[in-house]
């Protein structure tokens, strides 16, 4: 099953890969970044979307790797 991967604030510090739906992190890294290089990578491999957060918890970005019927007409590439 195909599950978006969220890029969100880990309250401790540092930022969390996690699984939509999923409790636990997938994985934690120091900076947003990495965060963001390895939640890409496992949402490319599961062709699925990428849901990049803020600090403040709030959706800064998505990027969608899945087959998608109905594409956002994307005007950030």
């Amino acid at each position: 099953m195909r599950k978006n991967q969220h890029v969100v604030p880990d309250k401790n510090g540092g930022w969390n890969v996690k699984g939509e739906g999923n409790s636990k992190s997938t994985a934690h890294t120091d900076t947003k970044q990495e965060a963001i290089e390895k939640a890409r990578e496992i949402a490319k491999n599961q062709q699925s979307e990428l849901v990049i957060h803020g600090k403040d918890g709030r959706i800064q970005d998505k990027d969608s790797y899945g087959p998608d019927p109905n594409p956002p007409k994307d005007t950030k590439h």
